[in-house]
């Protein structure tokens, strides 16, 4: 049963590319009363506040002031400051991901955020895409994976190793269905173009047995986010960008088979029926989704879908990646 419901104050740190969407859905949401937003780059904020008729303030802390809940959509380095700002404040906090730039700055916000007695939620949006939330329920015990992110060049996003601005949703998705601790990781990096990788492939093995094996690059001839698990019995494929799934399931052949049925022997004469399912994907608008999923959260004392701790753990196995390029 919901609690009664609050529509919360919101502001937007941060007013780029990614930050003037989460302005744009936070104003249009229900469930949010966009305040306003600030940007360090005042002559641009200033266009920005003109051209859509958003607030500006013109200090962090006068934004922190006049809000219930802090969406940080700056620059990676400056997130734990920002956090900081607005948790101490007693202010729920919408972080982009990565979390911020260190595990250990991770860990003071969560601290924080318990002390002070806030929620917090990271920004992995592929968790909401419709195609993964599909079939999430479906990924049970996967014992191999393969992920694929590929994107064309961008110079935006250069300034960090493709492993934090790719790589890390593949992470996280990986960790959110595999419940088993990282025990050995492996991977190289090339940089082609920028001063750190743009191509990047690990290897994750985990407690129970099950390897990852990530592939990211962000200068490809063609864009690809592509995921395949398997499992006993199953193979599922999840296509992030074309918003698509594949379920291959196999079972205990009947006596009687249908004659079109896909039937498989081994060599000891067991035979298995394979089948295919097509779940019904919801088409969605999957940042919408994020921060209308953090107010219910905040409004129902419930968990953040991706909660802080969910966003540390995917950073932490992302660092350890990017320093195993340098052994």
């Amino acid at each position: 049963m919901q609690n009664t419901f609050f529509m919360l104050k919101a502001g937007v740190l941060g007013a780029g590319h990614l930050g003037k969407i989460h302005l744009r859905l936070l104003q249009q949401s229900s469930k949010y009363e966009l305040v306003g937003f600030y940007d360090a780059n005042p002559e641009y904020a200033k266009e920005i506040a003109a051209e859509f008729g958003y607030t500006y303030f013109d200090t962090i802390d006068a934004l922190i002031d006049a809000v219930d809940v802090i969406d940080i959509v700056t620059p990676t380095l400056s997130h734990h400051e920002c956090a900081k700002k607005a948790i101490t404040k007693g202010k729920h906090v919408f972080i982009e991901k990565p979390i911020t730039n260190t595990v250990a700055e991770a860990e003071e916000l969560i601290a924080l955020s318990k002390e002070y007695n806030v929620k917090g939620q990271v920004g992995h949006v592929e968790r909401f895409n419709p195609a993964f939330t599909a079939v999430k329920d479906k990924i049970n015990s996967p014992m191999f994976i393969e992920t694929h992110r590929l994107a064309e060049f961008n110079p935006r996003g250069t300034d960090v190793p493709v492993v934090l601005d790719l790589m890390i949703h593949d992470i996280d998705a990986i960790l959110s269905v595999v419940k088993s601790k990282v025990v050995q990781i492996n991977a190289s990096g090339v940089s082609v173009i920028s001063n750190s990788p743009d191509i990047a492939n690990a290897r994750l093995e985990f407690e129970n047995g099950c390897v990852a094996n990530l592939t990211s690059s962000r200068i490809s001839m063609k864009n690809m986010r592509k995921s395949r698990f398997f499992q006993r019995d199953a193979y599922i494929s999840v296509d992030f960008l074309e918003k698509k799934v594949e379920v291959v399931k196999m079972k205990d052949a009947p006596k009687v088979a249908d004659e079109y049925a896909m039937i498989l022997q081994n060599a000891e004469g067991v035979k298995k029926q394979i089948y295919f399912e097509n779940p019904d994907i919801d088409q969605n608008n999957a940042i919408l989704d994020e921060l209308e999923t953090f107010a219910d959260a905040i409004n129902n004392d419930t968990t953040p879908i991706v909660s802080l701790e969910q966003g540390t753990e995917a950073l932490r196995v992302a660092i350890q990646i990017i320093e195993k390029f340098n052994k």
